[in-house]
């Protein structure tokens, strides 16, 4: 049996769309206190990605021993800087006008674990470039996403309105999404966990 260690809607989608039998349940991870304390060892974007997706599947995997638990989380690096989800639709401006003209990085960690043990992990990097919008645009995008913005990192949702927000997207689709899903579904393959 396949475990999602995350209740993500677009995570669960993913899976769903794929053909991928499994159910979702929360990892019961404090995710900011984790962030926060792997920050403070020094750790960059892209390792704290991969360290939260290991603390969700291995977690989660010592509750439900039987399962193969598959646990993802995703970072914004913003020249090495780690940018969270927005607290407020006043902190999401902020967040897109700091990416505006920038080019940044989402880091997509997945990891499968059993029995408290990690057992295979991948990371994939993906470069965004926001355009240069208006100010105008801006508050025309925030107005129509209102609370949603504050939902991923970066305030937007690129498979929605979001999309508007860039110039070029360079790297693997269901990464910016949060699950780098091809990899993940060769290695079940390759497990025996999904029929070749």
């Amino acid at each position: 049996m396949i475990l999602l260690a995350s209740t993500s809607p677009t995570r669960k989608a993913l899976l769903e769309s794929a053909g991928v039998p499994f159910r979702a349940a929360a990892p019961g991870v404090d995710e900011d206190a984790l962030k926060a304390g792997l920050l403070a060892e020094g750790l960059g974007p892209r390792e704290v990605a991969d360290a939260l997706a290991e603390a969700k599947a291995v977690k989660l995997s010592v509750r439900e021993p039987a399962a193969l638990v598959v646990g993802s989380d995703q970072t914004l690096d913003l020249d090495g800087a780690l940018l969270s989800k927005p607290h407020s639709v006043a902190h999401a401006r902020a967040q897109l006008m700091a990416l505006r003209g920038r080019t940044h990085r989402l880091h997509a960690a997945v990891v499968a674990a059993r029995s408290g043990q990690p057992v295979w992990r991948h990371v994939e990097t993906v470069s965004l470039t926001v355009r240069a919008f208006s100010e105008a645009w801006l508050d025309t995008y925030l107005h129509t996403e209102g609370e949603a913005a504050t939902a991923s990192v970066g305030a937007y949702r690129i498979e929605g309105r979001g999309v508007g927000l860039f110039d070029r997207v360079e790297g693997d689709w269901h990464a910016v999404l949060g699950l780098p899903l091809i990899p993940l579904m060769a290695w079940l393959r390759a497990a025996g966990e999904l029929a070749a």
